[in-house]
Protein backbone atom coordinates (compact mmCIF):
# COMPACT_ATOMS: atom_id res chain seq x y z
CA UNK A 1 0.00 0.00 0.00
CA UNK A 2 1.05 3.55 -0.60
CA UNK A 3 0.18 6.15 2.05
CA UNK A 4 0.32 9.87 1.36
CA UNK A 5 0.80 10.94 4.97
CA UNK A 6 1.49 9.65 8.46
CA UNK A 7 -2.18 10.02 9.43
CA UNK A 8 -3.19 7.80 6.49
CA UNK A 9 -0.60 5.26 7.58
CA UNK A 10 -1.93 5.15 11.15
CA UNK A 11 -5.55 5.02 9.89
CA UNK A 12 -4.63 1.92 7.81
CA UNK A 13 -7.48 2.47 5.39
CA UNK A 14 -10.07 2.51 8.16
CA UNK A 15 -8.68 -0.53 9.97
CA UNK A 16 -6.14 1.34 12.09
CA UNK A 17 -8.12 0.91 15.31
CA UNK A 18 -8.07 -2.87 14.92
CA UNK A 19 -4.47 -3.07 13.71
CA UNK A 20 -2.98 -0.79 16.38
CA UNK A 21 -5.33 -2.16 19.02
CA UNK A 22 -4.07 -5.66 18.25
CA UNK A 23 -0.47 -4.50 18.55
CA UNK A 24 -1.28 -2.79 21.85
CA UNK A 25 -3.06 -5.80 23.34
CA UNK A 26 -0.24 -8.12 22.25
CA UNK A 27 2.44 -5.81 23.70
CA UNK A 28 0.51 -5.55 26.97
CA UNK A 29 0.08 -9.33 27.18
CA UNK A 30 3.79 -9.91 26.57
CA UNK A 31 4.73 -7.34 29.20
CA UNK A 32 2.33 -8.79 31.76
CA UNK A 33 3.58 -12.32 31.08
CA UNK A 34 7.20 -11.22 31.57
CA UNK A 35 6.33 -9.49 34.85
CA UNK A 36 4.38 -12.50 36.12
CA UNK A 37 7.21 -14.86 35.17
CA UNK A 38 9.66 -12.69 37.10
CA UNK A 39 7.34 -12.69 40.13
CA UNK A 40 6.92 -16.49 39.99
CA UNK A 41 10.70 -16.91 39.81
CA UNK A 42 11.16 -14.61 42.80
CA UNK A 43 8.48 -16.44 44.79
CA UNK A 44 10.03 -19.82 43.98
CA UNK A 45 13.49 -18.65 45.03
CA UNK A 46 12.08 -17.26 48.29
CA UNK A 47 10.29 -20.55 49.00
CA UNK A 48 13.43 -22.59 48.29
CA UNK A 49 15.51 -20.35 50.58
CA UNK A 50 12.98 -20.87 53.39
CA UNK A 51 12.99 -24.63 52.87
CA UNK A 52 16.80 -24.70 52.83
CA UNK A 53 16.93 -22.65 56.04
CA UNK A 54 14.35 -24.96 57.67
CA UNK A 55 16.39 -28.03 56.67
CA UNK A 56 19.55 -26.49 58.12
CA UNK A 57 17.73 -25.67 61.37
CA UNK A 58 16.40 -29.22 61.65
CA UNK A 59 19.87 -30.72 61.15
CA UNK A 60 21.33 -28.87 64.14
Amino acid sequence: MNWGSASEFFAMGGYGFYVWGSFGVTAAALLIEALLARKRLSDTRRLLRRELAADRDNQD
